[in-house]
């Protein structure tokens, strides 16, 4: 049985794999909004192995969607644990929306200096009353001339501190119900009325923030979709992040990343790599990493096959995905030792103590993104067409 992709795939395989060889050692160590995190994004893009299928006219390397292909670039990248491009709420999750829905000056506005690193996004969403169930938000915006006036907070606000822009679920028609009452709007986060204020994860970064409006004004303009039927793109919006937040692309490239250091680790002179416990469950891991790489390809397929329904497939993305990770992540703590407890400069750290970094990260992203409470609620009504979960009823005194 031939299992092989066929003499065209393995041309273009060879052709990906003299590029990682070729830039393996030129890889950049800033992320979003650095100089050398920009010239590598657009180097990527240039290449076909970021922006792949995002039309050339909007900044993007214009070629037909193809399974194959992008299975084989993520594989040769994660082999050598190679940097994949920027990321992000803007590049994977307000650009493919606005490629959907947005009217042709948003596309050529947003989408070039967005997926080329040069624009960086924030999301507001969440609120302090409005988490779970976001549809609750209060955060309002009145029409007043040609402006919207804004009002309100959100909470756990990822980058708002690095933000460029932000687009924001915000209340225009208070009166609607709760669904049908929002807006989706874009604008600049240094727009007069804007305040942040950091928030210290558990990482001790400030990853998140609080981001308070105070008569913010915005171009009514800048708005994508119609008035008031803002859930329908902030509901696609939630679709791209949930499948964002732990993509199984990047766990192949830790799960390579977890091998080698299990090569290098010892104790009492022995490989952890030779300790049977330990290689059981690496390989319970790595059964799962791949699991979740064939199920991409399956989601893969379907939004090039438009009859082909995804169904649960997307469903279980975030779910299933941050807790690999997180297991992930806390089997190279455990590995290390005493060392695994090192953290924050300590010379001894492997990896420069992103183990331990990633490890809490993940357990962040459990609880964020919709918590995976929420998302098992989600695919067992929304997925597996269960009863729905009864609600607390309150009798009055």
């Amino acid at each position: 049985m031939d299992l092989s992709f066929g003499s065209e795939y393995e041309d273009f395989r060879n052709e990906v794999r003299q590029f990682v060889e070729a830039n393996k050692d030129k890889q950049p160590g800033g992320g979003a909004g650095s100089s050398d995190g920009i010239s590598w994004q657009k180097k990527l893009i240039e290449h076909g192995y970021a922006a792949r299928t995002i039309p050339k006219e909007y900044g993007g390397f214009g070629a037909e969607p193809d399974i194959i292909k992008s299975r084989i670039i993520a594989e040769e990248f994660g082999r050598v644990q190679m940097n994949t491009g920027l990321g992000g709420q803007g590049i994977s999750m307000l650009t493919p929306v606005l490629l959907e829905v947005g009217t042709e000056e948003q596309k050529q506005q947003f989408v070039r200096p967005t997926i080329h690193g040069e624009m960086v996004w924030c999301q507001g969403y969440s609120e302090p009353g409005a988490g779970s169930d976001l549809a609750s938000l209060t955060t309002r915006a009145e029409l007043d001339g040609d402006e919207w006036v804004i009002n309100g907070q959100k909470i756990w606000t990822s980058t708002a501190h690095l933000a460029d822009w932000i687009f924001c679920l915000v209340r225009t028609e208070p009166d609607a119900p709760k669904h049908q009452g929002i807006s989706f709007l874009l604008f600049k986060m240094d727009t007069p009325g804007i305040e942040i204020r950091p928030l210290v994860d558990m990482t001790m970064n400030a990853n998140f923030n609080e981001v308070f409006f105070t008569d913010v004004r915005v171009p009514k303009d800048q708005i994508v979709g119609k008035r008031g039927e803002g859930w329908q793109v902030a509901n696609a919006i939630l679709g791209y992040e949930r499948g964002s937040l732990a993509p199984p692309d990047a766990a192949q490239s830790r799960l390579n990343g977890l091998i080698d250091l299990m090569q290098r680790e010892t104790i009492n002179g022995e490989r952890l790599m030779d300790n049977p416990h330990y290689r059981e469950r690496l390989m319970q891991i790595q059964g799962r990493v791949l699991a979740m790489r064939f199920n991409d390809m399956r989601l893969l397929s379907s939004r090039i096959n438009k009859d082909q329904d995804a169904g649960i497939s997307g469903m279980i993305v975030k779910l299933l995905g941050t807790e690999l990770r997180h297991e992930l992540e806390g089997l190279a703590i455990d590995i290390m030792g005493e060392i695994g407890l090192s953290f924050h400069g300590n010379p001894y750290t492997r990896g420069g103590g992103s183990w331990q970094y990633q490890y809490m990260y993940f357990l962040g992203l459990i609880i964020g993104g919709g918590t995976n409470q929420i998302q098992r609620n989600i695919i067992s009504e929304r997925g597996l067409g269960m009863p729905r979960e009864p609600k607390a009823v309150v009798k009055a005194q």
